[in-house]
């Protein structure tokens, strides 16, 4: 029994020796395949890479500008803002604008005033100490003319 046994296990080693030289000669031959699709499957790789740092350069530029599109945004708003507090400055230093209610919008450089003047001449200075203040593009005067009380 025990010889049977040695034989069986000979005869095993001798049938996995003899698949596992197929194995290599397969390997050998099939060697030149095996690197083909190596290279293959690397450039596939390559390109993937390619395409996904395109994307995200794509991407990060896009990020980019509308940052800087944000930024011009706070930016303009800020200098509109900065148009607005000087000419409501201007307008408190004229005696006669300076008790009145006088509202002053500003955008992208764009002013509108509104309320009311005493008089056509008040009206006008209005919109010269408005045109007259740094970054303002316009002036649109809405400005009514008070009537004189009887």
């Amino acid at each position: 029994m025990y010889e049977h046994s040695i034989r069986l296990t000979s005869v095993a080693a001798a049938v996995v020796a003899a698949l596992a030289l197929v194995g290599c000669n397969r390997n050998v031959q099939d060697g030149t395949t095996a690197s083909r699709d190596a290279d293959s499957a690397m450039a596939r790789a390559e390109q993937k890479v390619d395409s996904a740092a395109q994307k995200a350069e794509a991407a990060a530029k896009d990020m980019k500008q509308a940052a800087g599109e944000a930024g011009d945004k706070v930016a303009a708003a800020a200098n509109d803002a900065t148009i607005t507090a000087q000419v409501n400055a201007e307008l408190a230093k004229d005696s006669e604008l300076s008790a009145l209610k006088i509202d002053v919008d500003t955008a992208q450089g764009r002013v509108v005033l509104r309320g009311t003047a005493p008089d056509a001449a008040s009206r006008e200075r209005a919109t010269r100490l408005a045109a007259g203040v740094k970054g303002v593009a316009s002036v649109e005067n809405f400005l009514s003319v008070q009537t004189p009380k009887s």
